[in-house]
């Protein structure tokens, strides 16, 4: 922690003094918290983020000769890809037994949305026991870690709001089985929300207003934590990523991480075909050679809608988070305890404490919150590959209470992909009049990973009647 003096000396330097206002207020508590928070600040780095993201009124441009980004299948198509997938998985599939892979789940989240109080990975979503989102990805990491005789370390990033209940959870549920020294929590970074005059506002009078540094800050968090020191020292080279809200997710999927070895990539990205022109994905795109997630938002309608000669959209790649890292490529990026990301603005109604110390609630947006999109990092890779994965099996995320993108779909998509990973196991599933199954069924990863190793563990004789519920762990 730095002392008044040089707090107040580098706040000076960038016209930021105002955040000492009620300084002489504070208990001695309340002064050293500040004066800490003041000293984790890259005051540099927030120079540039205002002189180019609040000072100037430049928007969004969209890139000259967009085209979309070339996307290898889900599925073989001939006989080359065919070879190529065949040594792909057989290369992840090493590389896991070596040690040289783990898994990292952002989970910095909560369920407010969804009507539940907590960390967000801590939400029961498994169709018959329950099982949180943390539980559904432990269990795939400790089925990996026996399938292929390695131990594959989980790093987990959560945010200043969810790290203690995070940790106390995992404590409680005894790491799901997983060695405690196999997993790595980190926190989230914050940035600094400004006014619209670029002034850092206070949350309290010994605390200056926050938000989450985005998905992108996962990145810087795993350089500040120690995280990418502790991959080197297990051997870990590539990182495997995802979000905590999908637990179709193949949190290590041998396909992938050997396609992204055997191509040299320095970073990769699963796609879907996106469901209809306008779907809220961001779009895998080509500019000068490197490839770039342009958002939903940001393309316009005309170019969504683009089709190819055989009716398929143009742009058909959507982004779902997730990703394969080098460990490398990481270092590079964060070198210097900074990322290389652009940060993006938002424009917020935030609360704050006013000149006059008296709390501000505003009616109209009056802050700007910043962030960083892990997505771009893309095109500061070397080499990118881009799967595609079907939506069916790896895709249904929990976002909402309600409707699309619910607890009630995803519960739907679980059983709807269990059952097809038994059908292709040649167990007749019994279906309703709408083809959907008749029966309640859910597949722990400690069961099988895959569709492949389920038909190898199930029983000859296996069947399944209308009505029943059905747990295979």
């Amino acid at each position: 922690m730095q002392s008044y003096r040089a707090a107040k000396d580098v706040l000076r330097k960038y016209d930021q003094e105002h955040v000492l206002a009620f300084f002489e207020e504070l208990s001695s508590q309340d002064q050293n918290t500040l004066l800490e928070q003041i000293s984790q600040i890259d005051f540099e780095q927030l120079d540039r983020v205002i002189r180019s993201q609040v000072f100037s009124t430049q928007g969004f441009a969209l890139p000259a000769n967009l085209q979309p980004a070339a996307m290898l299948p889900a599925q073989p198509k001939d006989e080359e890809t065919l070879r190529l997938y065949q040594q792909a998985k057989a290369k992840g599939q090493e590389l896991i037994a070596q040690g040289k892979v783990a898994a990292m789940v952002v989970a910095g989240g909560d369920g407010t949305r969804l009507g539940f109080a907590g960390p967000k990975g801590c939400l029961p979503v498994t169709p018959l026991k329950r099982k949180p989102l943390f539980a559904v990805f432990a269990e795939q990491v400790l089925a990996a870690s026996a399938r292929y005789g390695a131990s594959v370390p989980w790093y987990v990033m959560t945010s200043p709001t969810n790290d203690a209940a995070t940790r106390e959870y995992f404590a409680q549920k005894k790491f799901f089985g997983l060695e405690e020294r196999d997993v790595f929590f980190f926190v989230q970074g914050q940035a600094p929300t400004l006014s619209r005059e670029g002034k850092m506002l206070l949350a309290d009078k010994n605390m200056i207003a926050t938000n989450p540094d985005g998905h992108g800050g996962s990145l810087t968090a795993l350089r500040r934590s120690g995280a990418l020191e502790d991959m080197a020292r297990r051997g870990c080279e590539i990182i495997s990523y995802f979000q905590v809200d999908n637990p179709l997710v193949h949190c290590l999927d041998p396909l992938f991480i050997g396609l992204h070895a055997l191509k040299g990539a320095e970073m990769s990205a699963k796609a879907l075909p996106k469901r209809e022109p306008m779907e809220k994905l961001g779009n895998f795109c080509l500019v000068e050679g490197k490839v770039h997630v342009i958002e939903y938002s940001d393309l316009p309608e005309e170019m969504a809608r683009a089709t190819r000669p055989d009716g398929k959209l143009l742009f058909s790649a959507g982004s779902i988070a997730i990703h394969t890292f080098s460990r490398s490529f990481v270092e590079r990026l964060t070198e210097g305890g900074a990322c290389k990301l652009p940060f993006h603005r938002a424009i917020k109604k935030v609360a704050h404490v006013g000149p006059t110390g008296a709390k501000v609630q505003p009616d109209q947006p009056n802050a700007l919150k910043f962030e960083m999109f892990v997505f771009d990092a893309l095109p500061l890779a070397n080499n990118v590959v881009i799967l595609e994965t079907q939506r069916s099996e790896e895709f249904s995320p929990v976002k909402n209470a309600t409707g699309d993108d619910s607890i009630a779909t995803c519960l739907h998509d679980q059983i709807r992909r269990a059952a097809r990973w038994l059908s292709s196991a040649k167990v007749n599933v019994p279906r309703d009049a709408d083809g959907r199954p008749a029966a309640a069924i859910e597949i722990s990863p400690l069961y099988a990973l895959d569709e492949e190793q389920l038909a190898q563990k199930l029983p000859k004789d296996f069947a399944i009647k209308a009505g029943q519920e059905v747990f295979l762990g």
